[in-house]
This record gives C-alpha cells, structure tokens and sequence, in this order.
C-alpha cells in the first residue's frame, strides 16, 4: 500500500474508533465517514462490511495501544503517572472490543484470533508499565498484567446505567495498587 493510501486507511480508522467509543460499533457508516472526511463508498471500498471495519479498528487500536505505552513511559513524570495514561487509552479501546464480537457475529475463530493479538501485543507494554512503577517504589511489586487488564475489561461492562461510572471505579482500582502512604490526587 502507498504511504499516502496507508496514512488515509490510519485516518479513516483512528475517525472510526472516535465514533465507535462515543456512539457503539453500531453507528451510523455516515457518522464515520463525515469524521474522516471520505465518502462513504470510501469506506465500503475498504471495508465491505461492518464486521471488516469493526475487526480493522480493532487490530488499529491494538497497534495504538501497544505503541502508546513506551511513549507514555519516556514521556510522564512517573511511571504511576504513564500507567494511569495508558489504562485511560485501554479504557478506549475497550468501549470498541465489547462490541466486536456482536459486530462478527458466528466467526469464532476471527475473534479468537484477534484475542491473541490482543494478548501478545498488550501484556507485554502492560507489563513494562507495571514493572516500571513497581521499580520506582510507587506501586507494590507482582501485579500480573492480565490480572490487572482482566479487572478493568470486567469493571467496563456496566450497561447502561446512567449512574455507573466504570472510569470512577478504575480509577479507585489503580488507587489501590500504591503502596501505603500518601495518596497522590487523580486528575480528573
């Protein structure tokens, strides 16, 4: 693919996602299209069904994530701090995830695929981040990642309720990770 084809796909994509965690994998194509400012026979083209385009977001999404986590890390003031950005990121990406497997509806074993990537691309930054913070003696040490990312996937699934706040309650989750001692405030 050309570099200015494949920097449009990214654009039509990162515009998708931006739909989809505002609005569900449900929204309109148009929604989508008017966002990345392209026709949309442009995204039919590319993404001849839902399903494709919910799947290509999905592994975008990934990508971002995993990239994010080494930037965020060379980049915040704490580890703690990178940690925190980079759930907020996840948190996101999550909002897309739950609505996949409704979007593929019988293929099992596309999603089951897609979970792996998941996996091997996220633990690992996961990881580092944890590891990080547990090192600079802001968070206790043996957090397992898959534990950690297993619990917020767990505490994004609250319906529709107007009054559950999932981003609240991560927030207090991560609070819990600090080692004892004064609490540093959230940012909100």
């Amino acid at each position: 693919m050309r570099a200015d084809a494949l920097r449009n796909q990214q654009a039509l994509l990162a515009a998708a996602a931006e739909v989809f965690v505002a609005s569900g994998v449900d929204a309109p194509i148009r929604r989508i299209a008017e966002k990345a400012g392209v026709g949309t026979g442009t995204i039919y083209r590319h993404f001849p069904t839902r399903a494709d385009l919910v799947t290509a977001v999905y592994r975008h999404q990934i990508e971002e994530c995993a990239q994010a986590g080494p930037e965020l890390l060379a980049g915040s003031g704490s580890p703690f701090a990178a940690l925190r950005q980079w759930i907020d990121l996840f948190v996101d990406f999550l909002v897309t995830k739950h609505g996949l497997a409704d979007a593929m509806q019988s293929d099992s074993s596309g999603f089951a695929a897609l979970h792996g990537q998941f996996l091997d691309r996220l633990l690992p930054v996961c990881g580092q981040l944890l590891d990080a913070a547990a090192g600079a003696g802001e968070i206790r040490a043996g957090i397992r990642p898959y534990e950690l990312m297993r619990g917020i996937g767990n505490l994004c699934i609250g319906g529709a309720d107007p009054q559950y706040d999932p981003r609240r309650l991560i927030g207090l989750l991560l609070d819990g990770l600090l080692l004892d001692g004064p609490r540093r405030p959230r940012p909100e």
